[in-house]
């Protein structure tokens, strides 16, 4: 299984020799709308280009905007996306292991919440099965009571 954070890798002579993208054009590689891209830029996770007229982005733009959606499915908040980010150069792989260890936490605490509810549902919808149609049902019963 590929990396999930690795970035296709773009030589310099690739990225410059490349046109100029505009925001719909940035927008249609990376599979995102184009106010994905400008709310990506007010959460100051891309760069807004600067000059007059026309904004143009290179092609990095695109990159950065699959790395934000691929780190997004795991989980990352965009705060901790932008922290990634700032640590790109993979020199602070303490830092960068302590951020992707608190998400792992997040998910490991969220497996044991749907385990719970999983259990439960189950428990409930086999009561519902053996009951008798003169009394309330189980999963109502449980669902109206105090929790």
């Amino acid at each position: 299984m590929p990396h999930v954070f690795a970035r296709p890798a773009i030589s310099r002579e690739t990225s410059r020799a490349a046109p100029a993208l505009t925001i719909g054009g940035v927008a249609r590689a990376a599979d995102v709308g184009v106010e994905t891209v400008r709310y990506y830029q007010r959460r100051r996770l891309l760069p807004i280009p600067h000059g007059g007229g026309v904004r143009r982005y290179s092609a990095d733009v695109v990159d950065r905007i699959r790395f934000i959606k691929r780190s997004q499915a795991l989980g990352f908040t965009l705060d901790e996306i932008r922290e990634l980010m700032g640590l790109e150069d993979g020199g602070n792989r303490g830092e960068i292991r302590t951020i992707a260890n608190s998400r792992l936490a997040g998910i490991r605490d969220k497996l044991k919440d749907l385990q719970r509810m999983e259990r439960l549902l189950s428990q409930l919808v086999l009561d519902c099965e053996h009951s008798t149609a003169s009394t309330r049902c189980p999963i109502i019963a449980a669902l109206s009571g105090p929790s």
